[in-house]
């Protein structure tokens, strides 16, 4: 099943970060999550590990009670999937075959497309009956480019930028003194640095690469590309990789770094939160102690409406009004087959007013909000802001005191905005919490939670195992209303 299924009582699934040092069951993407059932009226749930990265259990079906017991005949076949799912080669043997490959006649390179790996001569027998194409050293530095690109938008989704956006992120970061980027799951622009270090046409960047695509692996050298799971904070390769990480984070001589996070859009926000706060801690241990108060620079690409999950995980990060394009994605792009505005944004902790938006895309500078925005982002002089969101101009609503979509009209019934075909009574403000009823506080947060759950462990070491509550609770009801039977059968002879 989907993770995201419910059934008529649940609420959905809550995933659940923990610092309690558990060590969590594996997948073939490395340790699982903790996620916790929801339902309606409960201060608990059951919780189970799944998969990080994959959010459909037909892309992973990892899936294991919190307080099962697993048996080892079945943690051995477990550990014999998670090996067979493991790259073929290791990346040692990817950039020695990389060196070989570079030095074959151009009628010797080839690439499988079937298998996307890059074929040398004594194994081009057998892929002879698959789909190989010739390799031109171009194509050898654009991979991405010639990889096929993985479209599950749930889990390792490759939507790649347009030249035009990855040329703005570049030009952008150089300006502002960068000389070294992180590239979490931001393959093309790793390519780009690369490009222009070999062109000689800029001052020379460095990049390294971290994705779980192990496919780049074929393409650059240990120093360059980490198998990186954005979700659980893992490296594939343990300890080499985290060390070459650590070289790369520490600064030299005018070598400041700044870390820019494309994560599919599917994902979970939370997760991705704490390994990029994860990547910030390792970057301020290997700083001087003058800069060790501030956080890693970090620029986090987004659809515009997760903002509100990522504020509040992030709080020191701003939204800016960039509309960012992909070249292979059906919506977020320009053109025909695309949206107007794309949806994706940048988030940043990088100061708005330093990152200067081309003003001959439409972008302007305002001088109140002190940041540059969206053409029709016009300021409110009521709410004091550049207010749009999704590159409409809004409108203020006098009664709700705010800016709301152009779309959207006052409901009385409602009191407050909404579309004009809307339901009323529906989604007015925030559920709040689950177990009590509260507005002020989520579920997470339920004063009642921690009770409920002491008085749980208590009632169950008096009972005997973790059925025991429910079947006590079924006998406890059944006397009551045994014993309530009784009363009132005595009143009614009584009356007689």
């Amino acid at each position: 099943m989907d993770m995201t299924e419910a059934n008529e009582d649940s609420l959905g699934i809550d995933v659940i970060l923990t610092d309690d040092g558990k060590t969590a069951p594996r997948c073939p993407h490395g340790p699982t999550l903790l996620f916790e059932k929801v339902c309606r009226g409960s201060a608990t749930g059951r919780r189970f590990y799944a998969c990080s990265a994959c959010r459909d259990r037909k892309d992973c079906n990892f899936f294991q009670w919190e307080d099962e017991k697993v048996s080892e005949a079945r943690l051995l076949a477990r550990e014999a999937v998670n090996q067979s799912k493991r790259p073929q080669f290791t990346q040692k043997e990817y950039c020695d075959r990389f060196r070989k490959f570079v030095s074959l006649q151009l009628g010797e390179k080839r690439f499988c497309q079937d298998c996307q790996i890059l074929l040398l001569p004594h194994e081009h027998e057998a892929h002879s009956s698959h789909r190989c194409t010739a390799v031109t050293a171009a194509q050898l530095r654009r991979p991405s480019v010639l990889l096929r690109p993985l479209d599950n938008k749930k889990s390792n989704a490759q939507y790649l930028f347009t030249d035009r956006s990855s040329h703005f992120l570049l030009d952008t970061l150089a300006g502002l003194g960068y000389r070294k980027v992180l590239c979490v799951g931001t393959p093309r622009l790793h390519e780009l640095i690369k490009l222009r270090s070999l062109e000689q046409q800029h001052e020379p960047m460095k990049s390294l690469l971290l994705d779980i695509d192990f496919r780049y692996a074929q393409f650059y050298s240990q120093d360059e590309f980490c198998h990186y799971n954005m979700f659980n904070h893992h490296f594939f390769n343990g300890e080499a990789s985290s060390a070459v990480l650590q070289a790369f984070l520490t600064e030299g001589a005018g070598e400041k770094v700044v870390m820019v996070a494309d994560p599919p859009f599917g994902g979970l926000v939370k997760p991705l939160a704490k390994s990029f706060s994860l990547l910030s801690q390792t970057w301020k241990k290997l700083q001087s102690s003058d800069s060790c108060s501030t956080d890693m620079p970090i620029i986090w690409i987004f659809p515009y409406f997760f903002e509100p999950r990522i504020l509040e995980c992030l709080p020191s990060f701003a939204m800016l009004d960039y509309q960012v394009d992909y070249d292979n994605h059906p919506l977020y792009k320009h053109g025909k087959t695309g949206r107007k505005q794309s949806p994706v944004r940048l988030f940043t902790n990088i100061p708005p007013k330093d990152i200067v938006l081309p003003k001959e895309e439409g972008y302007r500078f305002c001088s109140a909000c002190q940041r540059f925005v969206w053409s029709l982002n016009k300021h409110c002089a009521k709410c004091n802001v550049c207010p749009s969101k999704d590159g409409r101009e809004w409108k203020h609503c006098s009664a709700c005191e705010k800016c709301v979509k152009p779309s959207w009209r006052h409901c009385q019934s409602c009191g407050h905005c909404a579309l004009p075909d809307h339901r009323c009574g529906q989604g007015q403000g925030k559920e709040g919490c689950f177990s009590c009823g509260g507005l002020g506080h989520k579920r997470r947060a339920c004063p009642l939670t921690a009770t409920h759950r002491v008085n749980s462990q208590r009632f169950n070491a008096k009972r005997g195992g973790k059925n025991a509550p429910l079947h006590s609770l079924l006998k406890h009801k059944a006397k009551k209303k045994s014993g309530a039977a009784r009363r009132a059968k005595k009143m009614a002879s009584l009356s007689v």
